[in-house]
């Protein structure tokens, strides 16, 4: 079975996605405790991203249900994304990691469910099972492989350097994924 292009696409931008994003994964509490941030300053973090995303799932969900802008929102949330994740160099106190967090958020809140309506969209229907299979599966093995890369990155260098490493892997994902756009009225306006 042969995946057509824009599944490829959505498929592998998002691989790239899951491993820098990835990177962070567990050494999220430690970087808190490095910022001066307690159990209370990483649970709110945590927690603002969690509501943010969720809230802004559902409502970028409605405004988009039925358009034809899910390319168009999913990559902004993609170059919002990258953004966000270079915002980690500046984070310097709880407060920051909270507003780094919220930014996050939003950028998951337009990145996602889009890109679950366009791959959706593009899926073959007589293999959709394993599609789904192969977007959630490579997902897990990915993060998990990027957790480990982002411990040897923080153990031997530091979080600066993950950070960086993070946030180049996230700008080719958006490059890669911004291919989706070929064909959309978005793309046609350059």
């Amino acid at each position: 079975m042969n995946l057509n292009r824009n599944l490829r696409l959505l498929l592998y931008s998002s691989n790239l996605w899951y491993l820098g994003e990835g990177m962070l994964g567990p050494l999220f509490a430690i970087f808190a405790g490095r910022i001066g941030g307690d159990i209370l300053d990483i649970t709110w973090a945590w927690a603002t991203y969690l509501i943010v995303t969720g809230v802004l799932y559902i409502l970028v969900g409605k405004l988009t249900d039925g358009r034809k802008i899910n390319a168009e929102v999913m990559v902004i949330g993609y170059i919002l994304n990258t953004i966000f994740t270079f915002s980690y160099l500046f984070v310097s106190s709880p407060w920051h990691l909270v507003m780094v967090q919220a930014g996050l958020g939003v950028a998951a809140a337009l990145s996602t469910p889009t890109w679950y309506a366009l791959y959706a969209k593009y899926e073959d229907k007589k293999h959709d099972t394993y599609e789904w299979g192969l977007a959630g599966g490579e997902a897990e093995i990915i993060t998990g492989i990027a957790v480990i890369i982002g411990g040897f990155i923080v153990t031997y260098f530091s979080f600066n350097l993950l950070f960086l490493t993070m946030g180049v892997i996230q700008i080719i994902s958006t490059l890669y994924q911004m291919q989706i756009l070929r064909g959309s009225p978005f793309f046609k306006l350059r």
